[in-house]
Order: structure tokens, then C-alpha cells, then sequence
């Protein structure tokens, strides 16, 4: 409800852009602003200038390629999320990858598209986005997720003897998919701490990413119904 407020006291949906390539954004752009319910209100090029001009621009939905000269568009996504999970962020994207797709499931993105979708697609993506539906395909994800539990299958699940107990707790949440800052106030701890758990556990369990420990989650609460690693 709060979102749809927030849209329909601007009067229209606010979209910034985020993409490497001009001519791909002017496109975009274009297509976007041709809409009298759509304002294109902010674009950038880098993922640098993306967090420094999303915040001031406070648009309902932020569509954000994956791959950029400095970085990527899921970590955009991750730390927009994290400080306004008002924002809604729709990711496209060249390549049809899995790693990335599962990344921006766990990011918070609500969507993720291919530059090839159609003109008209991509403007309904943006209103669904916006309107807080997802358009993260479930059948795609499923296949995602039990690739990254198959990864995880010849380490054993005695890891987890390693984890504290807040440790353990945090694991739980970042299997739900939350953010750092959720995980703070879940816990009512500061948004660094939880940051430094974070590393911490995913250095014990031998992984790099927060997607490897979320699927890792996946297959100890598939292998145990109604349990979790933490065993709450």
C-alpha cells in the first residue's frame, strides 16, 4: 500500500536509468518518456554515479543493467535496497545468466529482463515493478537455486559446528533473502555488524558470495522439512 501511495502522490512513476551504453539509455529513455504515467527522473552510466544519484533523485523504480565498467548493477541494486527498500529494481540485462539472475533474487530485485524484451514489455515491466508485483520467473529461479545447492553437495553440511550462534541466526536471514539492514533491525543490531557477520560466516562456510550461502540454506531446509541450520 505504501508504494502505490508513494507513486500516485507524484502522479506518475518515477524511473531512473542506469546503463554503460548511451545509446541503449537515450533509447530507453525515449521509450519511457513517451508515457504520460512514466517520468524518466535521473540516468547514469557508472555504478558510481548510480549510488550517488539515486538517493537524491528518490525514483519508485531504478532499471539497472548487470554488467558495468565498474561494477555490477545487482550491487546497485543490493545498496539501494538496503538504504531505501522503497525503490524498486528492475534489472536488464544482455545475457541470460543464471549466477546473476539468482545475485539480483537475493539483491531484492523485483525483476529481471532481457534488452531483447519488446518495447511495450518493457513498459508493463516497469508499471508491475512499480505497482510491487515481481517478474522474477519462478521456474527459471527453481533451476538457479538447485544448481547452487548441487555446487554446495560434496562439502557436508558440518560447517555450520563452526557458527556461533548469531552466526547461525544471521545465516537463517540471509536464507529469506533479507538485507543487511533488514537483518539489523531484525536483530537490533547496527547495519555494519551485521556486515561484519556476514563476512565472517561466509569466510567460515569457505564461500565468496551471499547467493552460495542463501542456496546453502536452501538445501540444509529441504534435507530437514521445517527446520532451519540454526535449528529454530
Amino acid at each position: 500500500m505504501c508504494d502505490t501511495y508513494r507513486v500516485q502522490e507524484t502522479g506518475n512513476i518515477r524511473v531512473f536509468l542506469l546503463d554503460d551504453h548511451e545509446v541503449v539509455r537515450r533509447g530507453v529513455h525515449d521509450l519511457l518518456s513517451g508515457e504520460d504515467d512514466i517520468e524518466v527522473v535521473g540516468e547514469a552510466g557508472t555504478a558510481a554515479e548510480a549510488l550517488v544519484r539515486i538517493p537524491a533523485t528518490s525514483p519508485d523504480v531504478a532499471v539497472l543493467d548487470v554488467r558495468l565498467p565498474d561494477g555490477s548493477g545487482v550491487e546497485v541494486c543490493r545498496e539501494i535496497r538496503s538504504a531505501d527498500e522503497h525503490i524498486k529494481c528492475l534489472m536488464l540485462t544482455s545475457y541470460a545468466d543464471d549466477e546473476a539472475l539468482f545475485d539480483a533474487i537475493m539483491a531484492g530485485a523485483s525483476g529481471y529482463v532481457l534488452k531483447a524484451i519488446r518495447g511495450n514489455e518493457l513498459l508493463s515491466a516497469v508499471r508491475d515493478v512499480a505497482a510491487g508485483k515481481s517478474l522474477l520467473d519462478p521456474v527459471a529461479t527453481a533451476r538457479v537455486l538447485e544448481r547452487l545447492r548441487a555446487g554446495q553437495e560434496d562439502k557436508g553440511d558440518d560447517r555450520l559446528a563452526n557458527l556461533t550462534e548469531q552466526e547461525r541466526k544471521i545465516l537463517d536471514l540471509i536464507g529469506e533473502g533479507l538485507t543487511n539492514r533488514a537483518i539489523g533491525e531484525r536483530l537490533h543490531l547496527a547495519e555494519k555488524t551485521i556486515k561484519n557477520y556476514v563476512s565472517g560466516l561466509l569466510s567460515k562456510l569457505g564461500m565468496e558470495r551471499r547467493s552460495q550461502a542463501a542456496a546453502f540454506v536452501a538445501r540444509v531446509q529441504a534435507e530437514k522439512p521445517g527446520s532451519s541450520p540454526s535449528g529454530v
